[in-house]
């Protein structure tokens, strides 16, 4: 009798134990199944993205078919990123990388080389775009004429903020769309079909923009950085600028040429960004009775600026802000977007490791 009460608890214990380990082998951590592919799913192309605006287009177009990661932390820019070993790491597991170009990333070289990884398929979103030369924006006729500070950076022959015209931008999503069905043939309806939404609504953007601008047709403006050409030349207005890059200290010089032009233009608001610039303006702002408002050139940003449609909804502020700007006062709000839904449901997976 004891025998068999001693077999019943054995039995009773071990289904026990059986169950508790089936519901974990069932029931994993949810991160866990978010980040790693099931047995049966097809694994994802692993893409590689320089920093935002090259993180919002591929993440548009690749959808849930690839997995996005961002080399750069999201509060770090281009212009100031200095590399870590595990950032070479990323280029190491990576099937695609996709860049802005025009010498954005100047730090890339580096990197891929030290990566080693032969099978490495590097996608320049500049790639056909029409540029403007850095000697053709207003302002750096002065700052080229020997006043150059040992140390200071600049964009070299090349203006590379292309992404800042909506216009530009549709034709680096559809370079990265071509880019990534050689990469993955068998996802090419998915990243067609998700390049034409998102570019429909940057054409949407742009109508909607050169709408609101129109009244202010060779009007100039002056940003902190030099990033705003390429807008300023879709929308024909002129942009002129305090410092190249945005760790450039400004000269002398730079000043009296942003106050000469406030002056000449009747400026009512010079546009900072919302990493730098700010205290730089401030003196100016003061002496000259005019605000100073934030146009975001989205070189940095929080984690939400990872996805596609943050691009869409910045520069819409960034167009409201340049109208006050021009006026002093708010204008009308934009159309709502009602763009088509893409093919690949949802976002890709963005894995940017800050």
């Amino acid at each position: 009798m004891p025998d068999r009460s001693l077999r019943r608890l054995s039995v009773a214990v071990l289904s026990t134990l059986a169950l508790g380990l089936g519901s974990c082998a069932t029931n994993p951590p949810a991160q866990q199944a978010e980040s790693t592919p099931s047995a049966t799913s097809k694994p994802s192309l692993q893409v590689v993205t320089t920093f935002l605006p090259m993180t919002q287009f591929t993440t548009a177009v690749a959808g849930d078919r690839a997995k996005v990661t961002q080399l750069l932390p999201t509060n770090v820019g281009p212009h100031d990123y200095q590399s870590k070993p595990e950032d070479v790491q990323k280029l190491v597991k990576a099937d695609v990388l996709v860049q802005n170009g025009l010498g954005m990333e100047e730090f890339l070289g580096s990197l891929v080389k030290n990566a080693g990884n032969t099978k490495l398929k590097t996608i320049d979103s500049s790639q056909g775009i029409k540029t403007i030369a850095s000697e053709e924006v207003e302002g750096h006729q002065h700052k080229h004429d020997g006043e150059k500070a040992a140390g200071d950076h600049d964009h070299g022959e090349v203006n590379p903020h292309i992404w800042l015209d909506p216009k530009r931008v549709i034709q680096q999503v559809e370079t990265i769309r071509d880019g990534l069905i050689q990469a993955d043939p068998e996802g090419k309806e998915v990243y067609t079909a998700n390049a034409a939404a998102y570019a429909q609504k940057l054409r949407d953007l742009d109508a909607e923009t050169a709408k609101l601008l129109q009244p202010y047709t060779g009007k100039t403006f002056v940003a902190f950085h030099d990033f705003a050409p390429y807008f300023a030349q879709s929308y024909n207005l002129k942009a002129n600028f305090l410092v190249d890059v945005p760790e450039e200290k400004p000269s002398p010089a730079d000043v009296k040429r942003v106050i000469n032009t406030v002056k000449a233009t009747n400026l009512k608001t010079l546009l900072t960004e919302p990493q730098s610039g700010e205290d730089a303006f401030a003196a100016i702002s003061q002496d000259l009775s005019v605000r100073v408002s934030t146009f975001d050139p989205m070189e940095t940003g929080g984690t939400e600026s990872l996805q596609p449609d943050y691009y869409i909804t910045t520069m819409q502020k960034n167009v409201k802000t340049l109208v006050s700007a021009f006026t002093g006062k708010s204008p009308q709000s934009f159309l709502p977007l009602s763009m088509p839904q893409p093919v690949a449901v949802g976002f890709s997976r963005v894995a940017a490791k800050l």
